[in-house]
């Protein structure tokens, strides 16, 4: 993919897919997709956990590759495996902090363990299975805590690059910064899984604990981290943002094959607070037109033809209709476009025009009832 000043284009993530949705998210995508992780390994110290004062350091390649000799030296090791280790951590000079150590680990690991090479391979692959394949090696006890965390770094990283941020979590949750051999990507992909998903209470902590050490990680993570924590801070709940953000999330997961239980809960959260907005529409609407008409309560009935002002009349009216729940979307066009207008009017054009398609796409539904 393109930098963040082609997101209005719909730049592409690496497994083809265009990706969609409100325009410096997209970036957040963009970063994800291209970039592998940044910075650092670390020993996680909590002095107070009301206070938070949970910090980590930048990982020494050298101290990382000890403790990997350390565990190598209780495996029986061939002369070929020795050569491709040494050839791993030698022959390619140094690694930088980050990435290439956690990389260098990942496939020190499939050197020498057979579960972990097919791991490996699927690493390597832009290739999206169906379904995503489960490695056992990920649970394996006889792998020492950092390694294994390591690997589902590793795989949580590669999920989160192509948008499976549910299954991205399923690795990355849980996982402290001092079980991994780069925290800061561990930091940064959890974070951008959960704010995909819009989990705040989540996301939020995952990127303040990142920027403790900012000037540790990479560019790209303190510029996303940011961001996210702007996008965050002012997202409402119930808000029309949230619901735009809803039905993108909608999206992708059908894009990938996911219409189960989680897709039609999140269709009737949608609806639920579109109805929401209309119902308050209506009564701000009500409560304008009382302040036009002077701040006096509008009547409940009209007078009749040619009847006097003291008099009453009999003041039959229509019911009025107001639709129901699951049809609104029905309203006749010029009812139907002022609505549109309400409900949108502060939004970005890209956003307006999702909802006019799924508000369409109710309408249809609804319809063929």
């Amino acid at each position: 993919m393109n930098g963040i000043e082609k997101l209005a284009s719909g730049p592409k993530c690496s497994s083809g897919r265009a990706i969609r949705g409100t325009s410096w998210r997209i970036g957040i995508a963009v970063v994800v997709a291209v970039y592998g992780a940044g910075a650092a390994f670390s020993r996680c110290r909590a002095d107070d956990e009301l206070s938070q004062r949970t910090t980590w350091a930048p990982a020494d390649p050298a101290q990382v590759r000890q403790e990997l000799e350390a565990w190598l030296r209780t495996r029986e090791i061939t002369v070929e495996q020795r050569a491709h280790l040494d050839a791993i951590w030698i022959g390619r000079g140094p690694p930088s902090p980050g990435a290439e150590v956690l990389d260098r680990v990942i496939q020190s690991t499939a050197c020498v363990e057979p579960d972990a090479r097919e791991l490996a391979a699927f690493l390597k692959s832009d290739t999206v299975p169906t379904p995503i394949p489960r490695f056992a090696i990920l649970d394996s006890e006889s792998l020492p805590i950092l390694i294994r965390g390591s690997l589902k770094l590793g795989v949580g990283r590669w999920l989160a690059q192509r948008e499976l941020f549910d299954e991205a979590l399923e690795q990355l949750t849980g996982l402290k910064v001092d079980e991994v051999v780069d925290p800061a990507s561990l930091l940064f992909y959890r974070s951008v899984a959960h704010h995909q998903l819009l989990k705040k209470e989540q996301c939020l902590p995952d990127l303040t604990l990142l920027m403790r050490n900012e000037d540790s990680i990479p560019r790209r993570f303190q510029t996303m981290a940011r961001l996210m924590q702007a996008d965050l801070q002012a997202l409402k709940p119930d808000s029309l943002d949230e619901v735009a953000r809803m039905m993108d999330d909608i999206r992708r997961r059908l894009e990938l094959g996911r219409a189960g239980r989680t897709v039609r809960k999140e269709e009737d959260d949608v609806i639920e607070k579109l109805d929401k907005m209309i119902e308050q529409l209506e009564q701000q609407q009500q409560q304008q037109q009382q302040q036009s008409s002077g701040g006096s309560a509008a009547p409940s009935q009209p007078r009749p033809d040619s009847t006097p002002g003291g008099v009453k009349g009999p003041g039959n009216v229509d019911a009025r209709n107001i639709g129901n729940k699951a049809g609104w979307g029905n309203l006749p066009p010029k009812e139907r476009q002022e609505a549109m207008q309400n409900l949108s009017k502060d939004l970005p054009a890209h956003h307006t025009d999702a909802i006019k398609q799924y508000l369409k796409k109710l309408a249809q539904e609804e319809r063929r009832r």
